[in-house]
C-alpha cells in the first residue's frame, strides 16, 4: 500500500493500531512499507488531541473530528525520524473498538441472486427493497482484523439437527467507519462529516444455517461468529476522485434519502482463493450510497458512535466473474474448506484499500 499523490501534494494516509515487539497498542500512520507513530508525530500541543494520539484505538481521534484527522496528517507529511518503524517490525490490531455493526444489503445485483437462490419461485427483490436500505444488526464482539483465523462454525442445519456448517462461505464488502458521534436524525447531506473512512470487510457466511433462520427475523448465528476487516482505515478524504454521481433511482426515494448530490465510491475489489483471484466485482455499481445507509440507519433518532461499522452487504456484478460470494460464483457446488485462504482487495482511484484475509480452520 503505497502513498498515493495528486499532483505535488500527497494524499492523507491510511490509520491503524499496531503493536511495537509485542508493545502496548499503538496508533500509526502506514507509508508504504513504513509505519509512523502517531504519538511521535509533531501535533499541535492540544491535550485532547495528544490523548487520543495515545489511546489504544483510534476511537478518541474519530471523535475529535475532522479538524483533528487533518491535523495529523499535516504532522504525517514531514514525520521526525523517530516516528518511522519498518512495517515488518509491527502487528496490525483492530484499528477501531467497534461499538456498533451493521451490515447493509445494499447491491441489487446480490439481492436479486440470493431472492433466487434462497426463495425459487417467487419474486427475488421485496417490495420494499428499492424504498429504504435494508439491514442487519450484527455482532461486535466477533468482528476481527484481517488474518485472523476463522473457525467452522456449528447451528441448526435443519429444524433440531445441529451441525458445522458445510457450506461456509465468504462476502465481499465495503465498510465504512464513522463518527464523530451524534444524535440521530442525520441530514444525508451532512452524512459525510460522519464518515471517517474505509476498510474492507468480509462478512463470512454459513449458507445452511442462514437458509433455515434467516426468515422471518433475519440472518443471526449464519453470520455472528465472525466478520473480518482490514487492519488499516483509509481516510474518506483519500477518496475524493474515485466517487462517482448515483444515477437517479426508480422509484425516487423518500425526502430524508434524497441527497442533492448523491455518490457512489468506484472500487475495483477482488477475491483471492488459495492465491488464484476468483471474481472482480466493482462497487460503483451499489444501488444504496453510504449517505443514504447512515442517514436511514439514524433517521428513527438512534445514537451514532465513533466507531460504529456500517457495511455494504455484499457487492456482485451481473457480468462474469463479478460474483461477491462462492454461492454466486460456484452456484452451491464449492464452499469454503478447511485450509483455504480467502483474501479481499480493493483500488479506488490512486488508493489502495487495506486488504483483509482470513483461512478457514476447522470447528
Amino acid at each position: 500500500m503505497m502513498r498515493p499523490r495528486d499532483g505535488s501534494s500527497e494524499a492523507p494516509l491510511p490509520l491503524g493500531v499496531v503493536r511495537v515487539c509485542g508493545g502496548a497498542p499503538r496508533l500509526a500512520l502506514r507509508d508504504g512499507d513504513d509505519v509512523l507513530l502517531a504519538s511521535e508525530l509533531a501535533v499541535a500541543d492540544e491535550p485532547e488531541l495528544r490523548a487520543a494520539l495515545a489511546a489504544p484505538s483510534l476511537n478518541a481521534l474519530i471523535e475529535l473530528g475532522p479538524a483533528a484527522w487533518h491535523a495529523i496528517q499535516r504532522a504525517a507529511a514531514d514525520p521526525p525520524a523517530a516516528a518511522r518503524l519498518p512495517l515488518r517490525d509491527c502487528e496490525p490490531v483492530l484499528p477501531i473498538r467497534v461499538t456498533d455493526f451493521v451490515d447493509f444489503y445494499a447491491s441489487l445485483e446480490h439481492a436479486t441472486n440470493f431472492g433466487r437462490i434462497f426463495r425459487p419461485g417467487t419474486p427475488p427483490v421485496r417490495d420494499n427493497w428499492r424504498h429504504m436500505p435494508l439491514a442487519y444488526h450484527g455482532r461486535t464482539s466477533t468482528i476481527v482484523v484481517s488474518g485472523t483465523e476463522i473457525r467452522r462454525p456449528r447451528g441448526q442445519i435443519a429444524p433440531g439437527e445441529l451441525q458445522l456448517t458445510a457450506q461456509l462461505d465468504l462476502e465481499c464488502e465495503l465498510g465504512y467507519v464513522c463518527g464523530p458521534s451524534a444524535r440521530g436524525p442525520i441530514a444525508i447531506d451532512r452524512a459525510e462529516e460522519h464518515l471517517f473512512g474505509v476498510v474492507l470487510v468480509n462478512d463470512w457466511s454459513a449458507r445452511d444455517v442462514q437458509r433455515l433462520e434467516y426468515e422471518p427475523l433475519g440472518p443471526f448465528l449464519g453470520k455472528s461468529f465472525a466478520t473480518s476487516m482490514s487492519a488499516w482505515i483509509t481516510p474518506l478524504q483519500a477518496l475524493t476522485g474515485a466517487r462517482r454521481p448515483r444515477p437517479p433511482q426508480d422509484p425516487p426515494p423518500a425526502a430524508y434519502l434524497s441527497a442533492q448530490e448523491p455518490w457512489v465510491l468506484d472500487a475495483a475489489l477482488e477475491i483471492e482463493l488459495n492465491g488464484t483471484v476468483i471474481s472482480r466485482p466493482r462497487a460503483a455499481g451499489l444501488y444504496w450510497t453510504p449517505a443514504q445507509m447512515l442517514a436511514h440507519l439514524t433517521v428513527n433518532g438512534a445514537q451514532l458512535s465513533a466507531g460504529d461499522l456500517i457495511a455494504t452487504g455484499t457487492i456482485s456484478g451481473t457480468e462474469p466473474g463479478t460474483a461477491g460470494s462462492l454461492a454466486e460464483y460456484f452456484g452451491g457446488e464449492r464452499w469454503l474448506a478447511d485450509g483455504d485462504e480467502v483474501v479481499l482487495r480493493g483500488q479506488a482511484g490512486a488508493a489502495a484499500l487495506g486488504e483483509v484475509g482470513g483461512r478457514i480452520v476447522a470447528g
